[in-house]
């Protein structure tokens, strides 16, 4: 599998509302970053479906490296 293009070098907060589902975008290739536009389509990439659970904000992750799809973990200060 290709790596994924990054498509920041920071994470986005995002305000999520509880219960609803998400499709974050794995791809990198997503015009409406962090969210899956559907850029993927003839890649091996797939957006990652998530139910958030409680409104909070998030960091997302933009660098599309994360161990912790699709929350930032830092891995961004590695590129």
């Amino acid at each position: 599998m290709n790596k994924a293009k990054v498509a920041g070098s920071s994470p986005q907060m995002e305000q999520l509302e509880s219960g609803k589902t998400y499709a974050w975008c794995a791809c990198g290739q997503s015009t409406n970053q962090p969210w899956c536009n559907g850029a993927h389509k003839g890649s091996d990439f797939s957006p990652n479906l998530f139910k958030a659970e409680g409104g909070k904000a998030a960091a997302m992750c933009m660098c599309k490296q994360t161990k912790n799809p699709p929350y930032c973990d830092g891995s961004h200060r590695n590129l």
